[in-house]
């Protein structure tokens, strides 16, 4: 069980952790700040349930099924085509690495996210996802597989 002073920190301080990760995964960024807002909303709703040494990943699974939820509604009200984002504020030096983390299928772009650029461990990644860590490691292995050939095929170009 999880007290509301604990849950109120914790939750602030992932923040921005939340935002890049729905960012990741739903590409605008009207639709990322809806799934971390719905989904901390969901997690205070819930917090008597929740463990403290788990918190993160459990808040992390929580926004990651309400990216989904995103998801899914948006294939039922554009199924054709996507609404334009405005271009990003700070456009990253190195593109060529985003873009080739962004063409990776959501599957092994997230625990490659979660682990290298939030800092999740495996059994953190493996609990937010639901996932055995065995599924986590196999997945970060081909998700920095396919990255190396992405990589290697833009440099030779």
């Amino acid at each position: 069980m999880v007290d509301d002073a604990t849950f109120t920190r914790e939750s602030s301080a992932m923040l921005p952790r939340l935002y890049r990760l729905s960012m990741s995964i739903l590409h605008a960024q009207a639709d990322a700040q809806d799934a971390v807002q719905q989904g901390l909303l969901r997690a205070w709703a819930a917090r008597n349930r929740a463990r403290p040494e788990s918190l993160r990943a459990w808040i992390t699974r929580i926004v990651i099924n309400e990216c989904r939820n995103i998801q899914r509604s948006r294939m039922r009200v554009f199924p054709a085509e996507r609404v334009a984002e405005p271009a990003p504020q700070h456009i990253p030096e190195d593109l060529g690495l985003y873009e080739a983390i962004d063409g990776l299928p959501e599957k092994l772009r997230t625990p490659l996210l979660l682990r290298y650029m939030e800092r999740y461990s495996e059994r953190e990644i493996a609990a937010s996802l639901g996932v055995p860590v065995t599924t986590v490691k196999n997945r970060l292995y081909r998700a920095r597989r396919a990255l190396e050939r992405r990589l290697s095929e833009v440099r030779f170009e």
